[in-house]
């Protein structure tokens, strides 16, 4: 049963808006040193299978187990874990070795204008003031930093981060639109199982023979940390935060994680940004602020168990 959502909840949301985009923000500079060692396709397999693993502790410990979808539920969690998960991640992932790790994290995140055109198109969402203006400073930002990228030719790295983009928009105004009725544990974690079959079938063929004995501690470091913090407690914190709060709110809410993304990148990876990088992040980030700050809406929220 639908209801509108408490301010308390509207304020957990928020919260767990701050612990995603830390964990996703970090997860950027983690997954690239991921991939010194680990081909695409393993790295993004074993990175669900951990996310996965850990999202099924994380219930338990919650005192909500997860439960197997019923029949009816198969068909969403596939359509959802094929673009929220796997179109995103590998997309994403193939993205950081053709550019900079802080520009794929930044391009990624114009998941928000996908977002919010097909929010209002399909989900009669509107644009407030607050919101309206957020967006305006969003794509403000991305034309920022894209225009240097695309001045010499559109490069294959900025294509399939902005392919990543549309693919977790799609899957987000699907979840929406769908209003699926599970709970965010299950729901999670069912996601990144299904995102580990689909991407496995690949690895053979994608990966060659690949070898673990070849594998640097930094590499598996960076594993871990990204299944763990980047899959597991991130996709939960995601699924349940769209859940409450819409679409628009969430996606632009979410933008301050490229931020970090590119603060960690240039800290740990040596990838220092441009005068254009440091004018678009800094317009990201007031959007993200103008979300994180407005007063709270009603709106439906699924009901957490089902």
């Amino acid at each position: 049963m639908s209801a509108k959502v408490p301010a308390t909840d509207a304020v957990k949301a928020r919260i767990m808006l701050v612990g995603l985009c830390l964990a996703w923000g970090l997860t950027w500079p983690a997954m690239r040193i991921a991939l010194i060692d680990i081909p695409p396709f393993t790295m993004r397999a074993m990175s669900a299978f951990i996310g996965a693993a850990t999202i099924i502790v994380l219930a338990r410990l919650a005192g909500r187990p997860v439960k197997f979808p019923p029949r009816s539920s198969w068909a969403d969690i596939i359509v959802v874990s094929l673009f929220n998960i796997v179109l995103f991640s590998l997309c994403a992932t193939f993205a950081q070795l053709m550019t900079f790790t802080g520009r794929v994290a930044i391009l990624v995140y114009t998941m928000p204008i996908w977002a919010s055109l097909l929010s209002f198109a399909i989900l009669g969402e509107r644009l407030n003031k607050v919101r309206g203006f957020a967006l305006l400073l969003c794509v403000a930002g991305m034309v920022v930093l894209i225009y240097p990228l695309a001045a010499h030719g559109i490069p294959l790295g900025l294509l399939l981060a902005l392919g990543s983009a549309v693919s977790w928009a799609i899957g987000t105004i699907y979840m929406k639109c769908r209003r699926i009725s599970i709970d965010a544990f299950t729901l999670a974690a069912w996601q990144l199982i299904v995102a580990c079959v689909m991407i496995s079938v690949f690895v053979p063929a994608m990966d060659g023979a690949f070898s673990w004995s070849g594998i640097g501690h930094y590499s598996l470091a960076g594993l871990i940390f990204s299944g763990f913090f980047g899959s597991g407690v991130a996709y939960y914190l995601w699924f349940r935060i769209i859940q409450i709060l819409p679409a628009t709110t969430a996606s632009l809410g979410a933008l301050s994680a490229p931020v970090i993304g590119v603060i960690s990148s240039a800290i740990i990876l040596s990838e220092m940004p441009t005068v254009p990088d440091m004018v678009g992040f800094a317009l990201i980030f007031a959007a993200s602020a103008c979300v994180m700050m407005q007063p709270t809406t009603p709106t439906k929220v699924v009901p957490e168990h089902t």
